[in-house]
């Protein structure tokens, strides 16, 4: 096995061009542990450490750019102001060690459907920046999760950063699993509320092939919810939102849990994280007034 190791961003990308079939590694909280146990033997590891702009995070226009290498840790105590649900998620990752070197590269370059960090960039409506020697391009959140384990990158691309849009209301994340801590998730959930553009954004975990939206939910909620006077939504609506949520799902039986018991997990998940953000929402309207 070959082992690369790039002082620079422009190097990095030579060196994946180069080598396509190079697995990138920063904080390599899932790839040592496929070396580890031999499920993956990649031609060559391309070591991403010495990149400092992949660690790096701060304002990009109207957006919050987040470096691909930058660590739940980081976000945990940097980003909560700016992403929330995503800073939620981070302290569910694993242990304070993993949470150090682990990133939401990482997360997204392993495309787990299990991966924490996937249904708050979903529901966000976050974009992935991907990048090579032949220039940078642009992919939605939503466009990126192709399959089990397969996204929108290219061989010869390599994850540089995450645009997180300006949080422009409440945002709430929740997790079930096996045990309260350092467990991979049974199903996770997040929901987003956008009081600028009067829009509600979902996020699915482990509960189908890939993350995935609840799309009839936010058309639902985006429709029922009362954004001018920040009203209640009824007991009925919240309950239709969890069932929509637990439709859009499309889960399988293993060893972490049901098909069945990941539906409902997710339609309780969602009514408890729409009213808190509900709540969140309404104690913002009346500051504001």
């Amino acid at each position: 096995m070959e082992f690369l190791s790039p002082a620079t961003w422009e190097e990095a990308l030579a060196a994946k061009s180069a080598h396509p079939d190079a697995v990138p590694i920063m904080g390599g909280t899932d790839v040592m542990v496929e070396l580890n146990f031999d499920q993956h033997r990649p031609s060559a590891l391309l070591d991403l450490t010495r990149v400092a702009e992949l660690a790096e995070w701060g304002p990009d226009g109207s957006r919050v750019r987040l470096g691909a290498g930058v660590s739940y840790t980081t976000i945990i105590q940097r980003l909560g102001k700016h992403a929330p649900a995503l800073a939620q998620a981070a302290r569910t990752v694993a242990s304070p060690q993993i949470r150090n070197r682990g990133t939401v590269g990482g997360n997204l370059g392993g495309a787990s459907p299990a991966g924490d960090s996937h249904p708050p960039l979903l529901a966000a409506d976050a974009v992935i920046e991907l990048a090579s020697v032949h220039g940078v391009r642009h992919v939605a959140a939503r466009e990126f999760y192709l399959g089990p384990r397969r996204t929108a990158r290219r061989d010869d691309e390599l994850i540089a950063a995450v645009l997180l849009p300006e949080r422009a209301g409440p945002q709430h994340f929740c997790k079930i699993g096996t045990r309260n801590a350092m467990v991979i998730a049974v199903a996770s959930f997040c929901v987003t509320l956008d009081a600028a553009t009067r829009t509600a954004g979902t996020g699915i975990g482990s509960a189908g092939p890939t993350p995935l939206r609840a799309v009839a939910a936010e058309e639902f909620l985006t429709a029922e919810f009362d954004w001018q006077g920040a009203g209640p939504l009824s007991e009925a609506a919240v309950r239709h939102f969890g069932e929509l949520v637990a439709s859009a799902a499309r889960p399988i039986d293993d060893v972490r849990g049901s098909a069945d018991y990941r539906k409902h997990a997710l339609s309780v998940m969602a009514r408890r994280a729409l009213s808190w953000s509900v709540t969140d929402y309404r104690k913002g309207e009346a500051q504001c007034a």
